[in-house]
């Protein structure tokens, strides 16, 4: 019996041990100043795509000259890791139900697997996109991301797309907005919403040039080997 509560000690202090390590090994992201922050929400399903798409034209601002660049980083309701739909795991820089996090100018939410169910239920989390709403210069989704911003009732006064098979769907569960078909994103005032997939580039790349301008926008989508012309990207803007 002793030798039985002697080995459940040592397991115990083990596994304090690691977790302290884990907390001081614990990785913070470099928030420069005199640049916009960009948060990336994530959570367990969370598509690859409409997360690294955004994040790599942000990411990317910080190699051009002349221009207020992106700090980019991500926020999660743990900083456990997050494992994405296609399996790739990712440890987040802030959870938002405990740290401070820096002010917030550009949220963007990937879609993730449960965004038209049990994601739409997090009230938590959409309290803390209601929270962000206040003060955040831009509101942005990928896919079915415009759902929770939808949830949350940001969308309520402007248009607004999605998924495209995900449309029908999204008009039902949100008889009352103004959801537009046929085009690749919507920016309407501060709330930017796309298709998603590999078009989250596209949507990116519009923020972009519509931050920087035109020539750094097809600068950023050249380090990416990506053809860029707004002109020929359907879309519906009314800022």
């Amino acid at each position: 019996m002793k030798n039985k509560y002697l080995i459940l000690v040592i397991s115990l202090l083990f596994i304090s041990c690691q977790t302290k390590k884990r907390e001081e090994a614990r990785y913070v992201p470099q928030i420069k100043k005199d640049r916009y922050n960009v948060a990336f929400l994530i959570m367990d399903g969370v598509y690859n795509t409409e997360f690294t798409a955004p994040f790599d034209i942000f990411q990317h601002t910080q190699y051009r000259e002349g221009i207020k660049a992106m700090n980019t980083f991500t926020v999660a309701n743990t900083l456990n890791p997050i494992t994405s739909f296609e399996g790739i795991r990712i440890i987040p820089d802030f959870d938002y139900t405990k740290d401070s996090i820096p002010k917030i100018d550009i949220l963007v939410v990937p879609s993730a697997e449960h965004h038209l169910d049990s994601d739409l239920e997090d009230m938590e989390m959409l309290k803390f996109i209601k929270q962000v709403d206040k003060k955040a210069l831009f509101m942005t989704s990928h896919c079915d991301g415009a759902f929770v911003l939808a949830k949350a009732g940001l969308l309520n006064n402007v248009a607004s797309t999605t998924f495209p098979s995900d449309l029908e769907t999204y008009k039902k569960m949100f008889p009352k907005l103004e959801v537009k078909d046929s085009v690749l994103f919507v920016h309407d005032g501060k709330y930017i919403t796309s298709a998603g997939g590999a078009k989250s580039f596209e949507a990116a790349l519009y923020l972009s040039e519509y931050l920087y301008g035109k020539d750094i926008a097809e600068s950023l989508a050249g380090g990416l080997v990506i053809d860029w012309d707004l002109e020929e990207i359907p879309r519906f803007i009314r800022p």
